[in-house]
């Protein structure tokens, strides 16, 4: 009789160590992977937040040094005629963070596809010191319009094709200066016809005394 209830026994315990280590099973079966946030993203997605960052932490939040972690090492931005370096590229944002003290970058429009991204963007800033182009500090509000396309390899920008008015930002420039440059002009007019008539009178003396 003892011997049948220990065999019972170790059935009934067989019996519940086995279901104990179904359940577990099913259990973690049941648990989905936990993937990172943005591991989880789609590719697109992922690039169009890097090119974000150019705007948002590099120009408005006036941090150059996250280029670094936004740029590749090789990367290349494609001039109509020539191509600039990373150093040279980040020399003219440097550039124009001196120059406009209150710079802003607005994204009106972006448009993210494999490994491009395309940006629509309004730069708007007040020209308060020098650092851009030839133009000594005019004091004027400078506004305009362009398009860029990154191109974005394993999290980081490769290349870049960046294209506005430069025209239409030079005028503005020249218009604040305009009247400075008719006084400079009338200044320098007056001064040349004074000049000329001194010797005028230089020459009229030397040959009365001759």
């Amino acid at each position: 009789m003892s011997r049948l209830k220990s065999a019972i026994r170790a059935v009934l315990l067989t019996l519940l160590i086995s279901t104990t280590f179904v359940a577990a099973q099913w259990s973690m079966a049941a648990v989905p992977t936990q993937i990172p946030a943005a591991a989880a993203q789609p590719l697109a997605e992922r690039n169009r937040a890097v090119a974000l960052r150019v705007f948002d932490e590099l120009f408005n939040q006036r941090r150059p040094e996250v280029a670094a972690e936004i740029y590749a090492p090789n990367f290349r931005n494609h001039g109509l005629h020539k191509d600039a370096t990373l150093e040279v590229d980040q020399g003219w944002a440097r550039g124009e963070l001196h120059a406009f003290p209150d710079l802003h970058m607005t994204v009106l429009m972006t448009v993210a596809e494999g490994d491009l991204v395309t940006i629509l963007w309004v730069f708007k800033g007040t020209h308060a010191r020098s650092g851009y182009g030839s133009f000594p500090p005019t004091g004027a509000v400078m506004e305009f319009r362009g398009i860029t396309i990154f191109r974005i390899v394993d999290g980081r920008i490769v290349d870049e094709w960046t294209t506005f008015n430069q025209m239409s930002a030079y005028s503005q420039a020249f218009q604040h200066l305009r009247w400075w440059i008719l006084a400079a002009v009338c200044l320098f007019l007056l001064g040349w016809m004074y000049v000329g008539h001194v010797v005028f009178r230089w020459i009229v003396r030397t040959r009365l005394h001759s």
